[in-house]
């Protein structure tokens, strides 16, 4: 099946969109928050759980799994979705968040990127083509473009040097990507500055890719700034391609930028964060590690209907993870996977109603307690 994209609805009072995703392995309802299954795993989860609380598609870790077990190994078991036992969408990124990430290690060059693994510290070179030729092997629905995502803060230059560098590596993606069956996004850059986004977003689109990604953000600036740079980067996109905020998983965050026009989302924050015991609940975020839990046998979220509210305690649950026993992280990483995928669920609905904006208020209004 071809992949396509039909935007269905939006909100006729602000940007809030709802569409359709269609992909070989499955249909996706947008918008969509993707669980990060980084090395072909979404930690203490199955494949089969993260169907039941509703999960449409994951994303996975080029530059880790490149690293290992390998991209010709999974290719020879029959690509990810087989490797991992898992038959909806799945998404790789082209691993270039991860090598920049790694900062006096590696070397940029108009190539590519020299970096060092972090497992046994051999060195490698991670060209465009490299890029596209390992996510080709993973065999994932939607593949990224390698982009350069600077620092923040960084001066201008720089981040107008990594925005011409990205834009000469989005049209060698492009041009080593010849699998109709796996749709190519793009990636827009430009830091917090209005001119270089706009910029890199409009020569980003003149490249023409199935939808775009958006890059450089949550990454230490300013939340409001993020928002205002957000909503004029958005404005440059076309209308009928997904956009995708890349990194964002807070809550409150997601619904600010749906209403902006953001369709996907994905972070590891709803998992890292349940395994250092916090969680979300309605009315905000919840430490089961607090002795004020201790003799508290009510649920996580008395407004979740989640399996772990139904069938587990604030009490229970602290005891599990005071005791180290892995089903605390487990039931934790479900909640909170669970709350991510019931907030998009009803943002779709309200979009559809055009109702998103009393929805969100709503929601922060009781975050916020």
């Amino acid at each position: 099946m071809a992949f396509d994209f039909k935007l269905k609805h939006t909100d006729k009072n602000c940007g809030a969109r709802a569409g359709k995703m269609i992909t070989t392995h499955g249909i996706i309802n947008t918008p969509v928050f993707m669980p990060v299954g980084t090395r072909a795993a979404v930690k203490t989860m199955s494949p089969d759980e993260l169907k039941k609380i509703g999960a449409q598609i994951i994303l996975s870790n080029t530059y880790h799994l490149y690293l290992r077990p390998g991209h010709k190994l999974i290719k020879e078991a029959g690509g990810l979705h087989n490797f991992m036992s898992w038959n909806k969408p799945i998404l790789t990124d082209s691993g270039g968040f991860q090598v920049f990430s790694l900062g006096k290690t590696l070397k940029v060059t108009d190539e590519g990127v020299n970096f060092k693994s972090i497992i046994d510290g051999s060195s490698h070179f991670l060209t465009p083509e490299m890029a596209i030729e390992i996510q080709n092997d993973l065999g994932a629905d939607i593949i990224m473009a390698l982009d350069e995502c600077p620092p923040y803060p960084s001066e201008k230059k720089h981040v107008k040097e990594a925005v011409e560098r990205s834009l000469q590596w989005a049209k060698r993606c492009k041009k080593s990507h010849h699998s109709e069956e796996q749709a190519l996004f793009g990636i827009v850059q430009g830091g917090v500055h209005r001119d270089l986004r706009e910029y890199s977003a409009q020569n980003t689109v003149e490249i023409d890719f199935r939808g775009y990604g958006i890059g450089g953000f949550s990454v230490g600036e300013p939340h409001d700034l993020m928002l205002e740079v957000l909503n004029e980067t958005v404005s440059f996109l076309p209308n009928n391609k997904l956009r995708y905020l890349m990194g964002v998983g807070n809550p409150t965050s997601i619904l600010e930028a749906i209403g902006l026009g953001i369709d996907m989302f994905d972070c590891v924050l709803p998992t890292r964060i349940a395994r250092n015991g916090t969680v979300f609940i309605s009315t905000g975020r919840l430490n089961i590690k607090n002795a004020l839990y201790e003799k508290d046998f009510g649920p996580l979220d008395s407004n979740c209907d989640c399996y772990v509210c139904r069938n587990f305690s604030r009490a229970y649950l602290r005891h599990l993870f005071k005791i180290g026993e892995i089903l605390a992280l487990r039931l934790l990483t479900w909640h909170n996977l669970s709350f991510i995928f019931n907030l998009m669920d009803h943002a779709r609905i309200a979009i559809q109603e055009d109702s998103f904006l009393d929805f969100k208020a709503l929601f922060n209004e009781q975050y916020q307690r």
